[in-house]
């Protein structure tokens, strides 16, 4: 008796499973309906600092904490290094190059800093600060109203741009606050454009394939979809 054959049906898109419904305007927009802003957030050397400049450090921290009435996350993320650009640019002094003896030095030193990476797995880290605006967490807004957004925030979003720019208005401000915070403690901090953003949770949910395949810049791609559609 024959088999029958049938077609494996595809599985529901990875999407439905994320907490993101889109990312716009150098927001995070959740599915929820709140927004989430991100820093990148430079590092420093707490052991090489004087006493003094410790002490200093704490106490920015420390009022640094004391400030913010909202959760706030940290995330460290720790990667393989990658040199592609680097490389990719040593490779062009190569062919401008006119000496000799300096392209072989260029070669040699591109063979030594690949196999310095790849034998002694060298990882980066990457500091972010991600900053919430919820209407729940809003005590300047009254209680019945924020529960009512909280209880329908896509509805919101969805029927009112006003609502949508106010959230974003809120973000704005506990970013430029909380990067002034970050300022007083020698922390340079810079905000994640839209760009930036896709690119870093791309990176967090695809981390091999970012490796071999880059993304487009996200306006290029908005120039290309608005010129089809006017085709």
């Amino acid at each position: 008796m024959a088999k029958k054959m049938t077609k494996s049906k595809p599985g529901p898109a990875t999407q439905r499973y994320l907490d993101i419904a889109e990312i716009r305007d150098d927001m995070v927009v959740l599915k929820d309906g709140t927004v989430r802003g991100v820093y990148l957030v430079s590092s420093i050397n707490f052991a090489l600092k004087s006493e003094d400049e410790q002490k200093a450090i704490i106490q920015a921290y420390m009022q640094f904490l004391n400030s913010i009435e909202y959760p706030v996350q940290i995330v460290i993320q720790s990667r393989k290094m990658n040199i592609d650009r680097y490389i990719t640019e040593m490779q062009q002094q190569i062919n401008v190059q006119m000496n000799e003896l300096l392209k072989t030095q260029i070669r040699e030193y591109i063979a030594f800093i690949q196999q310095l990476v790849e034998l002694g797995e060298i990882m980066t880290k990457r500091f972010y600060l991600v900053v919430p605006y919820d209407p729940v967490t809003n005590k300047r807004r009254n209680f019945f109203v924020r529960m009512g957004e909280v209880l329908s925030p896509a509805k919101v979003l969805k029927l009112s741009k006003a609502k949508f720019d106010e959230r974003k208005h809120e973000l704005d401000q506990r970013m430029d606050i909380l990067g002034g915070a970050l300022s007083s403690m020698s922390l340079a901090a810079a905000r994640l454009d839209t760009q930036g953003l896709i690119e870093m949770y791309y990176s967090v949910y695809n981390p091999e394939s970012a490796e071999v395949q880059k993304l487009e810049d996200v306006n290029k791609l908005r120039m290309e979809e608005s010129g089809a559609v006017g085709s």
